[in-house]
């Protein structure tokens, strides 16, 4: 009995080190998200406090969607640009992204418009697709 626990905790650590190596494997792999690109809507004129209030309704919707493990990224541009801001949702197909941003104020009012667009990455952002090829200079 002593020379079983004494090989099985000589051989925990292998063990352990074996499934890190496969869960780390398992990050590395590319999946489908939904890029959303945020741009500015046909009715931008509301009031000052109307557009306030359409605003908290847009983050607590944000917030909400955040919470659900839908929305895994989201923010506003800093520039006057076109583009207002961006959402990367985490969501089996674009239909379920549309439904999503319908459950928005500020889609729904029509302060903002969006483009959906598939988006490939692995779950932790980055991901190895072989050695660089060196520059033929």
């Amino acid at each position: 009995m002593k020379r079983i626990i004494f090989a099985l905790l000589l051989t925990m650590p292998f063990f352990l080190m074996a499934q890190k190596k496969e869960e780390k494997k398992l990050e590395n792999q590319i999946r489908q998200y939904f890029f959303v690109m945020l741009t500015a809507g046909p009715d931008r004129g509301q009031d000052s406090v109307t557009a306030a209030k359409i605003q908290e309704g847009h983050m607590a919707n944000i917030n909400r969607l955040y919470q659900e493990g839908k929305l895994k990224v989201a923010g506003p541009f800093g520039d006057d640009g076109k583009w207002i801001g961006l959402f990367i949702f985490d969501c089996p197909n674009k239909e379920e992204v549309e439904k999503l941003l319908e459950t928005d104020p500020a889609v729904k009012s029509g302060r903002l418009n969006y483009e959906i667009h598939p988006w490939w990455t692995s779950a932790v952002g980055s991901f190895s697709v072989g050695k660089p090829k060196k520059s033929q200079e």
